[in-house]
């Protein structure tokens, strides 16, 4: 039986909407909600915010705010290491996406010499730079920081010095670099993303499973796949942003996108992913009950969440 921890990062610096920093209260009074009492059963650990940023001007416009995500990646990766080491599974619950190379890299600190997979479950393939962003959004890069990536073909910005030494910190945290390979990462639903991470994705083939394919072989096929074609990791991560599900119910989150997941077709993947015995750990993100009515994401995003835990915890 798995001891989970539960790790809450309620940062929001990395998204360009407000509002994600109150997603992880929100899931909390989903659990109410449906008269759970789910939270008591888990330690629990906060990580400190730098949200106080967002009331400051933007110093890096292609990377906004990315002094404060360096901080948030030192705090997260060395709470996810301890966690790991101590024989925990982290479960995080966070506010905006651009934390989970942090989240990555805490896995590989604590496992330096293991083969690490990612699943990626998300409208966006968060595979862009300082270098390509069209937005500046520190929630767009994760991944690229994960696998140590400029994307130097794709540029259409020149960094400053400053910016580009932040940068190379994100991608160094942890003093491993990268901390995944691009053959070990595994998209599902990905439907909404720029010509300069297509770039990534063809120039790595990179795995990508669609709605559609999810739709069309059921989550039991789609997850022997995925764990066939990953078979050489160690350690696999599940990242799950609200977005790949379709616009229609995921109201509540940043970037909405249509054509995503059904709650169900979501909801018994993943259920199907904690089955297996090299899942390390699960993140929740993007809930952001602002944009949201009857916090109807959080509810979503809730029992996502008791379901995967239950299926953990029975494996």
């Amino acid at each position: 039986m798995k001891n989970i921890k539960i790790i809450e990062v309620k940062s929001e610096i990395g998204a360009g909407t407000r509002g994600a920093s109150l997603g992880v209260d929100a899931i909390k009074i989903a659990a109410l909600d449906f008269m759970s009492n789910f939270f008591v059963h888990f330690p629990t650990e906060a990580i400190e915010t730098e949200n106080k940023l967002l009331f400051e001007p933007i110093e890096s416009p292609y990377a906004k705010r990315i002094k404060g995500t360096v901080n948030m990646y030192e705090r997260i990766s060395k709470s996810v290491c301890e966690t790991v080491k101590a024989n925990w599974f982290p479960v995080l619950l966070s506010g905006d996406h651009s934390t989970a190379g942090a989240t990555i890299a805490g896995l590989k600190m604590a496992h330096p010499k293991a083969k690490l997979g990612v699943i990626w479950i998300d409208a966006h393939a968060d595979l862009h730079t300082p270098y390509t962003t069209p937005s500046g959004n520190m929630h767009g890069m994760p991944l690229a920081t994960a696998i140590a990536e400029d994307n130097l073909d794709c540029k259409v910005h020149d960094l400053d010095e400053n910016t580009a030494g932040l940068w190379n910190a994100l991608k160094n945290i942890g003093k491993i670099s990268p901390k995944v390979l691009p053959e070990d990462i595994v998209f599902i639903s990905l439907r909404d993303y720029e010509k300069e991470e297509d770039y990534l994705i063809k120039q790595y083939g990179m795995k990508v499973i669609t709605t559609n394919e999810v739709r069309r072989k059921g989550p039991e096929n789609i997850s022997r796949s995925v764990f066939r074609y990953l078979s050489d990791c160690d350690y696999i991560y599940v990242s799950f942003d609200v977005d790949s599900l379709d616009a229609s119910i995921s109201r509540g989150t940043g970037t909405p996108v249509s054509n995503g997941l059904r709650e169900r077709e979501a909801e018994d993947l993943i259920a199907k992913f904690m089955q297996h015995r090299k899942i390390c750990c699960f993140e929740i993100t993007e809930v952001n009950p602002t944009l949201d009515r009857e916090n109807l994401m959080a509810e979503i995003a809730f029992n996502i969440l008791q379901r995967s835990v239950n299926v953990l915890m029975m494996n």
